[in-house]
């Protein structure tokens, strides 16, 4: 019975090999707890019934993520709306915005929650402020360390020169860019794999002026490159990507060759784009072993 017992621990200490990670980033439009009328709320803005939050909780578990980079998220009792807190927890800038970006991720996952990228909020006492980005590192097992940031930056310049003398939204967005250069750059630095990911505004290129400034601290990859958006897409008529996934570090060898998808709606009635979200959910795996 000794040898067993003594086989049965030796067993149990061996460290827990990493394993691939889906990572997702997922625009969930004003997803909020906050009733209809609410002041902090668009009075446009439809309201979600149950049936709604139910859908949104059927794609949720169809992505079946370990870790997604959410936008548009008032905090951490709407997410678990949609993700089973059971199984998910989640992390949220320090700020009171209904629009914040954020994460949710598997349970048994390690996490480190880091300070909220906050330059990236350039105008932090406007009553719509834009977004801090969102920073946690992951590990998978034993695996190495991936840091990710979340972000959600200025709309209004989907392409473009970023430093358009006459537009206020592509210098908040070179802005911004500049802030995350530098973040890339602290990054590489440390010799940490590395992601930046979320709603970015803009349809980037390949030569685009946004992506080369990030570039100039690190090379990037960008899963979505040479990919049309299907999301809502009417008539076969897909549009570029606003929602990116870039990798950089050791995460670029990570990223599993063809698993970039997008996770499609099967509602088509235009209606309930806003009660959905006019995102689809994009997701790519890596496999940092």
């Amino acid at each position: 019975m000794r040898p067993l017992l003594i086989a049965v621990f030796a067993l149990l200490a061996l460290p827990v090999a990493a394993q691939e990670i889906k990572l997702a980033a997922w625009n969930i439009a004003w997803l909020t707890t906050k009733p209809a009328g609410h002041p902090d709320l668009p009075s446009s803005l439809p309201t979600r019934t149950a049936e709604d939050w139910a859908r949104l909780r059927v794609y949720a578990d169809r992505l079946a993520a370990d870790v997604v980079a959410l936008q548009e998220i008032d905090g951490p009792l709407a997410a678990a709306r949609v993700f089973d807190a059971t199984r998910f927890e989640f992390h949220f800038p320090s700020e009171t915005d209904t629009q914040r970006a954020g994460f949710a991720w598997r349970r048994g996952l390690n996490v480190t929650r880091n300070p909220d990228v906050a330059a990236l909020d350039l105008v932090p006492n406007a009553r719509r402020s834009l977004r801090r980005g969102a920073d946690i590192t992951v590990r998978s097992g034993d695996g190495p360390p991936l840091r990710l940031l979340s972000v959600h930056l200025d709309g209004g310049c989907a392409q473009g020169s970023i430093r358009q003398p006459d537009s206020r939204d592509c210098q908040n967005l070179g802005r911004q860019a500049e802030i995350i250069r530098d973040w890339i750059a602290e990054r590489r630095r440390e010799g940490v794999a590395f992601a930046v990911l979320g709603d970015f505004n803009r349809r980037i290129e390949r030569n685009d002026e946004f992506l080369a400034t990030l570039a100039e601290a690190a090379p990037l990859i960008r899963p979505t490159e040479g990919f049309a958006n299907p999301c809502w897409a009417r008539d076969r008529q897909a549009r570029g990507f606003v929602d990116h996934i870039l990798l950089g570090g050791a995460a670029r060898d990570w990223l599993v060759r063809d698993s970039f998808r997008v996770l499609v709606y099967v509602e088509r009635d235009p209606a309930l784009r806003d009660r959905i979200s006019d995102h689809c959910p994009i997701s790519v795996r890596l496999d940092p072993r």
